[in-house]
């Protein structure tokens, strides 16, 4: 794919040859980061995806962007940038829909997925555009009351999947974020795959390696 493609900027690991049907992971990194970030996670995912890493629209400053910047109230809960949120959103889904199509991934083969901010990124996506996808990877992330009033009809959430890890001392975004997403989803046809592990505000070694597994799962069901 070539830069003008897509409506943000990425990089691209093609699926590997002879794993057909392929399918597209398409990543987003957290505040501050760019598309580098995770990107150095393409040798881990399963040969079947292409793997897809965007960057966030918004420049915080040189090699650093966002999806959305945000401040703290005065209660001391983070106040997003709605307008950078709901601009952020529509650019994601057109270039999730762009890349499909131009490696021709029907949308029940693409998986979005994040860190941190990037997580928050594909919840959004996944329960409010689950046409565009089968799956969300989500990682340290939170769900944003933003969003909700524009979920998805329940039959339309019917089918989809979503995995969900956090750090158990998460000082950035504390695990009760984790756990208002675990029960929040309670109540939407969607298949759930809840992790916790040790640590921060950072993948570790079995969370990546249990992640990978249950995107390789992905590809072998039905």
């Amino acid at each position: 794919m070539t830069p003008s493609e897509l409506p943000l900027s990425f990089l691209h690991r093609p699926a590997a040859a002879g794993t057909e049907p392929s399918w597209l992971l398409v990543l987003m990194h957290g505040v501050g980061s760019n598309e580098q970030d995770l990107f150095a996670l393409a040798p881990q995912v399963p040969p079947q995806y292409h793997v897809l890493s965007l960057r966030g629209p918004f420049a915080l400053g040189p090699g650093a962007y966002a999806w959305f910047t945000f401040g703290v109230g005065a209660g001391g809960g983070r106040v997003i940038d709605a307008a950078q949120e709901a601009a952020s959103r529509p650019l994601v889904a057109q270039a999730v829909l762009a890349a499909a199509a131009r490696l021709g991934v029907p949308a029940e083969r693409v998986v979005v997925g994040g860190f941190s901010q990037g997580g928050i990124m594909s919840l959004s996506l996944l329960l409010t555009r689950p046409e565009l996808l089968h799956a969300a990877m989500v990682m340290h992330s939170r769900l944003l009351p933003e969003v909700l009033p524009l979920v998805a009809p329940a039959q339309q959430l019917h089918g989809r999947e979503l995995w969900v890890s956090h750090g158990t001392q998460d000082g950035v975004i504390p695990l009760a974020s984790a756990h208002h997403v675990r029960d929040a989803v309670a109540a939407w046809p969607i298949a759930l795959t809840y992790k916790e592990y040790p640590g921060g505000h950072e993948l570790r070694p079995a969370e990546l390696r249990d992640a990978m597994g249950w995107l390789q799962g992905l590809t072998e069901e039905g």
